[in-house]
């Protein structure tokens, strides 16, 4: 897919729309003629609004001074919505992580729908170096079990470093909860439950490390 064109697909088959929790934001987003199997096997988590991305970004929207003044990374990044929100609160610098092609090109489009800046980074941050960063945002990374031992090995690495991070999930199966804090709550819909779909709680929380 190396030639692929993927920001020219995502312009010319996805819609530019507000987020209902989050009408600050508008996002590329997947609908039922969007054709994504064309841009091979790997899941477009990138092109739906997870809940737990949701939750964070209306918190950081609502509470700017988590991220004023703040070197902030996006792990994980998807769509880009919860970095876009940091950018959007005050951030300086925002860097998203997607390991996903695709997934870069739709957070480059988000941004600048968005009128912000960011950069993009293709790194596999949880094998990496701790970043150079003050606070660390996981949007619902938390739906597998292999990579949440992942995420939450690299975010006690951070703990242990001085970075601080916040997580947004609606209480997936394999979020650490003794790990956390939980902070606050919103009213959110997963993406496939449709605008009439059910609402569940969209937690944010603290990573307070082990032990």
């Amino acid at each position: 897919m190396s030639d692929f064109d993927n920001s020219g697909f995502i312009r010319a088959h996805l819609r530019p729309a507000p987020l209902a929790l989050v009408p600050e934001i508008r996002l590329y987003q997947a609908h039922p003629g969007s054709g994504l199997a064309r841009l091979g096997d790997a899941p477009p988590y990138w092109a739906h609004a997870w809940a737990g991305g949701v939750a964070l970004a209306r918190h950081l929207l609502d509470h700017p001074g988590l991220v004023r003044g703040h070197r902030v990374l996006d792990l994980g990044a998807g769509s880009g919505l919860v970095g876009i929100a940091a950018a959007l609160a005050g951030a300086p610098s925002v860097t998203c992580a997607e390991i996903d092609a695709a997934g870069r090109a739709a957070i480059g489009l988000n941004a600048a729908l968005n009128g912000v800046d960011v950069t993009l980074s293709a790194e596999d941050m949880l094998e990496g170096p701790v970043p150079d960063a003050d606070l660390v945002l996981v949007g619902d990374l938390f739906y597998d079990p292999d990579l949440a031992d992942r995420v939450s090995l690299f975010l006690a690495r951070c703990h242990a470093a001085g970075r601080a991070a916040l997580i947004g999930d609606p209480g997936r199966a394999f979020l650490p909860q003794s790990l956390l804090r939980h902070v606050a709550s919103y009213p959110i819909r997963d993406f496939g439950e449709g605008p009439d779909g059910p609402t569940r709680p969209g937690g944010v929380f603290v990573f307070k490390a082990f032990g």
